[in-house]
């Protein structure tokens, strides 16, 4: 079977430690190509990896004609900027989340996109393929916990290091772009709507100017979601769902373990089930499924419409948090 040839744009450690790895276990996938800007720490990531091709610029591996697709962990700010010239080299396109700065820019490139039919282009929400996701969507929709009326997420982590991207206001860091995303994300996905308004309060870090605690709380008319996001904080992850007869808590939401089984729990009023996924690598059912569209020339399974709506989303928050007011979207 055909495999879908990628180039990595950038040795970022997320594309190091977890997505590389996991393009080269699946089996439509392989890594052709890694580029940095020093190219001897390029050839030196790339022989680690056993990647055949090592640049020392990303326009060279964009040029590479043995190469399809690109995956790009760049920092924030230059997601859309690296993306439109993916595009334009000819490339398919999975990006890292979120896919840019604004809701101005991720229309931006849904836009190129639609000038470019023949060339997918998606955002890399992992979690969003993992087994455990895929089963709860299932149970919301098939009415297993009734009418869906609110969710509750929260994901954290502690990181004050001013030198990482994560701790860097002009380049889209802070906790709501890092994480936040993913509550905003799964709920718009649970209720399978989008909100009509929002409120929101953040926690500002004096030194670094960024925002170190988001909580916020979306109105979708026929429920809520609350979630709260922090970078200062003891690490932990969890959502909780909400139906009028029954409840649904993820335990490891986010960043599941490839080596280990993850644990749902559903309380309903006959009892409490406790369902045990496999451990399974998110990062390779994410890069099987896109090269799977690659190959068939099918749909991708998150359009850029959904993209530009988490953006204003996320828009909407930060709005709210700085004028004290609800938001509408």
């Amino acid at each position: 079977m055909k495999k879908v040839r990628w180039g990595i744009l950038s040795t970022a450690k997320i594309a190091r430690e977890k997505v590389i790895p996991a393009m080269q276990a699946g089996s439509l996938s392989e890594v052709t190509a890694i580029a940095s800007r020093d190219e001897q720490h390029a050839k030196k990531v790339a022989k680690e990896l056993n990647i055949p091709t090592a640049f020392g610029s990303y326009e060279a591996l964009l040029a590479d004609p043995e190469v399809d697709a690109v995956y790009i962990p760049l920092p924030n700010h230059m997601h859309v900027e690296w993306a439109l010239k993916a595009m334009a080299a000819g490339k398919h396109v999975l990006c890292e989340k979120p896919i840019g700065l604004t809701a101005a820019e991720a229309i931006q490139l849904q836009e190129a996109a639609i000038q470019h039919p023949q060339l997918k282009v998606m955002e890399a929400f992992m979690y969003r393929f993992h087994p455990q996701w895929i089963h709860v969507q299932k149970l919301v929709k098939d009415g297993s916990i009734g009418e869906l009326k609110t969710v509750a997420s929260f994901f954290s982590y502690f990181n004050t290091d001013p030198n990482n991207i994560r701790n860097q206001k002009g380049i889209g860091g802070g906790g709501l772009m890092d994480i936040g995303c993913y509550c905003i994300s799964l709920s718009r996905m649970l209720f399978d709507a989008e909100p009509s308004r929002v409120i929101a309060i953040a926690d500002m870090d004096a030194d670094l100017q960024i925002d170190r605690l988001v909580s916020g709380l979306l109105d979708f008319s026929t429920g809520t979601a609350t979630f709260t996001c922090s970078t200062q904080l003891m690490p932990y992850q969890r959502v909780n769902i909400l139906g009028t007869a029954g409840r649904i808590e993820i335990e490891i939401p986010f960043n599941a373990p490839p080596d280990k089984p993850t644990t749902t729990l559903v309380f309903t009023k006959t009892g409490m089930e406790e369902i045990v996924f496999e451990a399974i690598d998110q990062y390779t059912i994410q890069a099987e499924i896109f090269s799977q569209t690659i190959l068939e020339n099918s749909e991708v399974p998150t359009p850029l419409t959904d993209a530009v709506n988490n953006m204003k989303v996320i828009e909407a928050v930060f709005e709210s948090a700085e004028t004290g007011q609800w938001v509408k979207l």
